[in-house]
């Protein structure tokens, strides 16, 4: 069976360990979307043992801090969906007031036509706070 997260990156890859990666998906209208991916094909939360998501779920709150300091949104959605690719992963994305679906969400109907705008270097930006917030995550255990 093909999977598209086994298969392919999934995006730009910021941040990666043995167990998961963290990249910046190609989503035009929403700049900092995040997804948390994890490296084996598993398709639930329950998959996995408990320790494994208490891991995934540092990094899915590291991928936030770290939206939260680079980009500010005005608020983050987190949600693990997996319903057209079955392989467990978060989408981290940051919202802002003027974004073109905001208060809908970012799958639901246009509400404006331009993305909030993003920062310059918004990858090496965002790669750069999510080490610094996974660093810290490893030392307070």
């Amino acid at each position: 069976m093909s999977c598209l997260l086994c298969d392919e990156s999934g995006g730009q890859l910021l941040w990666q360990d043995d167990f998961c990666r963290v990249i910046l998906a190609d989503e035009p209208d929403h700049p900092g979307f995040l997804r948390v991916i994890a490296k084996d094909h598993v398709k639930e939360m329950t998959d996995l043992a408990p320790a494994d998501r208490d891991a995934l779920m540092r990094v899915v709150w590291a991928a936030e801090a770290a939206l939260r300091e680079v980009m500010a949104p005005d608020k983050v959605n987190l949600a693990a969906l997996g319903n057209v690719v079955p392989h467990l992963h978060w989408h981290v994305i940051p919202r802002f007031a003027d974004d073109p679906h905001f208060p809908n969400a970012v799958w639901g109907e246009r509400k404006r036509q331009a993305p909030h705008p993003a920062p310059a270097d918004l990858d090496a930006r965002l790669a750069a706070s999510l080490s610094r917030w996974l660093a810290r995550a490893r030392e307070t255990g």
